[in-house]
């Protein structure tokens, strides 16, 4: 069930202006936002490891909305959403699909950002008239090489950022060179521009749990990628540290109907980094 079903009409423009509302499924209530036209084919936003809604950079989240309806959402258990946090990647999959399909929604594009990209690549696999579109940001296959590294990745990067009172982010997600530093400052400023009606933090334990989904992908045999026939955006920098680059250009080469975009001097938050180009390509690919 929606809750505000009136409210719901009203067309919100602004990510840090979207309201957040709850739909209850499976004796779950998943709280989400959206933005954007209210006609045509919803993008669906599958977020990263950790991740609750203020996580998403206002403005890939804003460009995107300037042409099409944008939906995120918390994973189940993780921020304002209720019941317990999923162990697998398959088990967030078939999560996103029950919310999806709460909202009444039969077809919807997906982006999918690092374990994002994870969960869209299974509901495309498994749901595949759910999909129009995907955009795979960041992320790798089943599998894929260095994915099982993640756990350790985000436990070093999160000592290192409490010894020098930085965003763990700040390393995780963008190179150390000037560029990189840059832009992750301002993306961490982005971030803060939602002043009011902010989501809960991940608590410790779902944010473990969600590694251990990710180790799990990470040690799984390859999907058949061939069964994706939905046309795909595939998009990294060159120099992600937890998702290596190498495995955006696996999926790319696996994928039947596929493009591949690498941003340079930029790492796990390419997107982000380079948002501007990004949002540009994505409009472009969604429209066609």
């Amino acid at each position: 069930m929606i809750d505000d079903q009136a409210a719901r009409d009203d067309v919100v423009t602004a990510y840090t202006d979207a309201p957040t509302r709850t739909v209850s499924v499976g004796g779950v209530s998943y709280a989400y936002r959206e933005l954007g036209s209210r006609t045509g084919v919803p993008v669906v936003l599958l977020t990263h490891l950790a991740a609750v809604l203020d996580n998403w950079d206002p403005r890939v989240v804003d460009g995107i909305a300037a042409q099409h309806r944008v939906i995120a959402f918390d994973n189940r258990g993780v921020g304002a959403s209720t019941g317990k946090t999923a162990d697998t990647i398959e088990a967030m999959a078939a999560d996103a699909v029950a919310f999806i399909r709460a909202l009444g929604l039969e077809q919807v594009d997906l982006l999918g950002f690092s374990m994002g990209g994870m969960i869209a690549q299974v509901i495309a696999r498994e749901q595949p008239q759910l999909v129009r579109r995907l955009i795979l940001a960041g992320t790798g296959p089943a599998g894929g090489e260095g994915i099982e590294n993640v756990t350790k990745i985000s436990h070093l990067d999160t000592v290192r950022a409490l010894v020098t009172l930085q965003d763990p982010k700040q390393f995780l997600f963008f190179t150390r060179t000037a560029n990189g530093r840059r832009a992750g400052k301002k993306f961490l400023a982005r971030l803060k521009e939602r002043t009011g009606n902010r989501d809960k933090v991940i608590s410790i334990r779902s944010y473990l749990t969600q590694l251990k989904a990710i180790h799990r992908w990470g040690l799984e045999t390859p999907a058949d990628l061939s069964t994706i026939e939905q046309p795909v955006l595939v998009v990294n920098g060159e120099s992600d540290r937890m998702v290596p680059a190498k495995n955006s250009s696996d999926l790319a080469r696996r994928l039947p109907n596929s493009e591949l975009v690498i941003y340079p001097d930029a790492g796990h938050g390419g997107i982000f980094q380079f948002h501007e180009q990004f949002v540009g390509k994505a409009l472009e690919f969604l429209g066609r």
